[in-house]
């Protein structure tokens, strides 16, 4: 992967729907040009897939919890990310470094909602106990870390 990869990358992160014609404007490229390599990084598993990004209180889902998933002594950990898979509530699970197994994103649309799907979790075998932070506000969230663009692969500008 070269420099006009990483910015092929970053234009898609910034607009997955753009055509190869502006991809290619963008770094200096053909259409046709673009698309190989598009197609390139697709096969490689650079780019795992395209999705629209939603305003989740716009669908419903206007309240948003960080859980941390404290397991028991017994817990094995592939066990209990199956199971917080399982939950359509739980929209990403973090394998973390701490006390905590995992920290797992939760949208639901109220605080009753949100009450009961910890309770769903806690119910989960190998959940010894959770710890929830409740969002206030999103101040940004998904956006495209392009550091390092202008720079070698070493770092080195």
């Amino acid at each position: 992967m070269d420099q006009v990869d990483r910015k092929i990358i970053a234009a898609l992160r910034e607009n997955g729907r753009a055509t190869y014609a502006d991809l290619g404007r963008s770094v200096g490229l053909s259409a046709s040009s673009v698309h190989e390599r598009v197609g390139k990084l697709e096969a490689a598993g650079v780019i795992t897939g395209y999705h629209a990004m939603v305003d989740p209180s716009t669908v419903g889902l206007g309240v948003t919890a960080l859980v941390g998933i404290h397991p028991t002594d017994t817990a094995t950990e592939d066990d209990v990310a199956e199971a917080l898979g399982a939950l359509d509530e739980v929209e990403s699970c973090y394998a973390v470094a701490g006390d905590e197994a995992f920290v797992v994103k939760v949208r639901v649309a109220t605080v009753d909602d949100l009450e009961r799907s910890l309770g769903r979790l806690r119910r989960i075998p190998g959940v010894g106990r959770t710890n929830t932070t409740v969002v206030l506000s999103t101040r940004f969230e998904g956006r495209p870390n392009n550091a390092g663009l202008d720079e070698g692969r070493n770092g080195s500008g």
